[in-house]
């Protein structure tokens, strides 16, 4: 165990990404029931709909599970941090906004805090602010990010001498290689959500999980540049069009062509003429769909082979 994972309570430095509005429960509990941390991701539901998530969550799992909120985007922040707290979920993950105001409510239930950010300022800032942990995600993520376009290679190691708390890598990792990659570079645990898509627990469309499996390195776009709302997705119908409709497009036309309904019509019913799919660069890599413990049990092996092969190439 490193600090980490044992901050955290799980077996391996696997975390799910948040994933927004297509969060289900049997993925999360199956990567928590794996010895990864699982996630529901908040995203715009209402509070509802995320009690009913962490009740399925907790029928499926007794193990540690994370709650994602995306506290500049979601609505209901206070009520669905409050349903965190009422059902002693261990784990919060805060994004897309100032962490700060919402860390001492959860410390005083008990509840770890994670902030996830993509810049040295901020993490330091969530720091500061008394997270336990942060994560950094890096430009080649899939789904929203941050306009300063920082790579994760570039990222880590940055984040990992300007803060104390463990940090944890995401963006571009899908495998063990990955894993060793991003412990070499001061993480403590790796965060990874296009990995997931395709393994037997994900209840999402074919046609997302085909896709992801055809993909290439050039198999993903960018949306919202025109408008500094980043966005990674891959390269489909709907997002094409999207993006060639972007310059005569409000921020507020924007906005609405890119929210959640859209990404539920792509990944969760398959049309991609008229919905999205977020997708990061990694996707290229994945072609295979195994199912959780499987992918950790090889992650974990081509790890500890990847970091022998690498002490073995500084033996000059």
């Amino acid at each position: 165990m490193n600090r980490l994972t044992k901050l955290l309570n799980i077996r391996y430095p696997i975390i799910q990404g948040g994933m927004g509005n297509i969060s289900n429960a049997p993925l999360a509990a199956a990567i928590s029931e794996a010895g990864g941390l699982g996630t529901i991701g908040a995203g715009t539901m209402d509070s509802k709909e995320v009690e009913q998530l962490i009740l399925e969550t907790k029928s499926k799992t007794n193990r540690p599970f994370a709650i994602n909120v995306p506290i500049g985007v979601s609505l209901f922040t206070n009520e669905i941090l409050s349903l965190a707290i009422k059902h002693k979920v261990q784990v919060v993950s805060l994004s897309a906004g100032n962490p700060a105001p919402f860390i001492p409510k959860l410390h005083e239930a008990g509840i770890k805090v994670i902030a996830v950010t993509a810049s040295v300022k901020h993490a330091r800032k969530a720091e500061e602010a008394g997270v336990d942990a942060i994560v950094g995600e890096g430009y080649e993520a899939a789904g929203i990010n941050s306009p300063s376009e920082t790579t994760t290679m570039a990222l880590i190691p940055q984040l990992a001498e300007a803060v104390r708390v463990p940090v944890i890598a995401a963006g571009g990792i899908a495998d063990g290689r990955g894993l060793a990659a991003a412990l070499v570079l001061g993480a403590s645990a790796i965060q990874m959500g296009t990995r997931f898509i395709t393994v037997k627990e994900a209840p999402f469309n074919a046609i997302y999980k085909k896709m992801i499996l055809d993909a290439d390195d050039t198999s993903t776009l960018i949306l919202g540049r025109q408008h500094g709302r980043i966005r990674r997705v891959l390269d489909a119908p709907y997002a094409r069009k999207l993006l060639d409709q972007e310059p005569a497009l409000t921020i507020a036309e924007f906005m609405e062509k890119t929210s959640e309904y859209y990404h539920k019509t792509g990944a969760i019913d398959g049309n991609v003429q008229e919905g999205f799919l977020n997708a990061g660069q990694i996707a290229g890599q994945i072609k295979d769909i195994p199912s959780v413990s499987d992918l950790f049990k090889k992650m974990l092996e081509d790890s500890n082979k990847a970091l022998k092969y690498s002490a073995k190439q500084l033996n000059f």
